[in-house]
């Protein structure tokens, strides 16, 4: 399990799964808990389905080999209800995770406190143009200074830092967009006593993790 105050990433592609490591355990499609194989049969298209199996797949893989637990043996629940953050139940050693994907790429984050992943394609200029009102004003200035053609990429960067934030606090979106600060200036303005930064992704797509700093004394 990584270390306090640091966390294990793993972003890749769901068909190839090329940069996941060699685990102790492997884990088929008869893994899957029930509440993850509904979710599965609700997408429409199959490759979104493929895509869904693989990244849970491989969570319950990693988790596995961090917790000596058998995949198939994993269970989750949700802290604070049905759309809360998800959360391993009865794990020996703590730890948490974030996972996403998004056209073919998943994320993944395991820490030994509160993590948040995002990973987003990079959207067309209409559908930024149509974000935009929502964001915190310091944001929506950053981005609007840009030259049009600049603001899909500064854009997927930002939206990534937000949504792994948002996911680490165990939010989501339900958390007003505007309410917090993850522009690409004036670090010191970010929300305290979280790290949140993007991290390399393949051409197209932006990524970004966040994690709690553990407190100290």
């Amino acid at each position: 399990m990584p270390a306090p105050g640091t966390y294990r990433l793993w972003i890749f592609d769901s068909l190839t799964q090329e940069g996941i490591p060699a685990t102790r355990a492997e884990a088929g499609p008869e893994a899957l808990g029930p509440e993850e194989r509904r979710r599965a049969r609700l997408f429409r298209r199959p490759a979104d389905r493929r895509q869904y199996e693989s990244a849970h797949l491989v969570l319950r893989r990693l988790l596995a080999d961090h917790t000596g637990l058998a995949p198939e043996r994993l269970e989750f629940g949700r802290e604070g209800g049905r759309r809360g953050k998800p959360r391993l139940l009865g794990s020996p050693v703590p730890v948490h995770f974030s996972l996403s994907h998004s056209h073919g790429l998943v994320a993944i984050a395991l820490a030994a406190d509160p993590v948040g992943v995002d990973v987003q394609r990079v959207p067309g200029v209409r559908t930024v143009e149509r974000c935009l009102p929502s964001l915190h004003p310091a944001e929506r200035a950053e981005l609007t200074a840009l030259p049009e053609s600049e603001r899909p990429d500064a854009f997927a960067l930002l939206w990534t830092r937000k949504e792994a934030y948002l996911k680490g606090l165990g939010t989501g979106l339900a958390r007003p967009l505007a309410a917090d600060y993850l522009g690409s200036g004036g670090l010191a303005a970010r929300p305290p006593d979280w790290t949140v930064h993007n991290t390399a992704a393949r051409p197209g797509h932006a990524a970004a993790a966040a994690l709690r700093v553990p407190a100290t004394g």
